[in-house]
């Protein structure tokens, strides 16, 4: 069940769970039967397809190069570049991860705890650390 507080515009599937303290922003669709644990920020651009498991404290990254100001100007909705980020089925992400926009998380692969995710991870891939690089495939 999604409590509303925590949605803004995004698109959710049937049996989706989210935890409190949740952002998830619009422009954001999150697929059927996934968990998204508490303190976690979903901002535009991010997929998430079904059967994914998202952890505590898990941040999307949507812009490469954010500023607070552009040209003498603080920054406005046109100042960025959103680099959509997809998560696929099956997925599962750890605590307190960070993932770089413009990254594919392959289906069924695991992202560990704390890692900072800058490049594509393969399917059933195991990544770890800072970057995060893999260590194994997963075992079914």
């Amino acid at each position: 069940m999604l409590a509303e507080e925590t949605l803004y515009g995004c698109r959710s599937g049937r049996g989706s769970k989210v935890g409190p303290f949740v952002e998830i922003q619009a422009e954001v669709t999150i697929g059927q039967s996934c968990k998204i644990q508490s303190h976690t920020f979903i901002y535009s651009g991010v997929t998430i397809m079904d059967d994914v498991f998202v952890g505590h404290g898990l941040v999307f990254i949507n812009d490469r190069y954010p500023r607070a100001k552009r040209q003498g100007q603080l920054s406005g909705p046109g100042d960025w570049r959103l680099e959509p980020t997809t998560v696929m089925k099956g997925a599962s992400i750890g605590s307190g991860a960070v993932m770089m926009c413009g990254v594919t998380i392959g289906e069924g692969a695991t992202v560990g705890a704390g890692p900072v995710v800058t490049k594509d991870v393969a399917n059933e891939a195991v990544v770890v650390g800072v970057p995060a690089r893999a260590i194994r495939r997963r075992k079914s």
